[in-house]
């Protein structure tokens, strides 16, 4: 039982560190301005490819730290 989770547990680490990887900064410096916004992708933010990393990667992290709480309890 203990091998799986462990297993699951590094599958899990190597996924969200490629997905984090593959976000885009957030700082765009004096560049960004709030009117970047209002493009269709500012819009639209949900449905993006971003918006889809995003949630991946809090899903995953969310997985990452239960699994490291429940290899870390006693009760494996």
């Amino acid at each position: 039982m203990k091998t799986a989770i462990i297993v699951i547990f590094l599958i899990i680490s190597v996924i969200l560190a490629i997905v984090v990887m593959m976000q885009e900064g957030k700082g765009g410096g004096l560049v960004s301005t709030p009117a970047n916004t209002e493009t269709y992708w500012g819009k639209n933010k949900g449905k993006s490819k971003e918006a889809i990393l995003g949630k991946i990667t809090a899903v995953l992290g969310v997985l990452y730290m239960i699994l490291a709480l429940l290899l870390s309890s006693k009760f494996i």
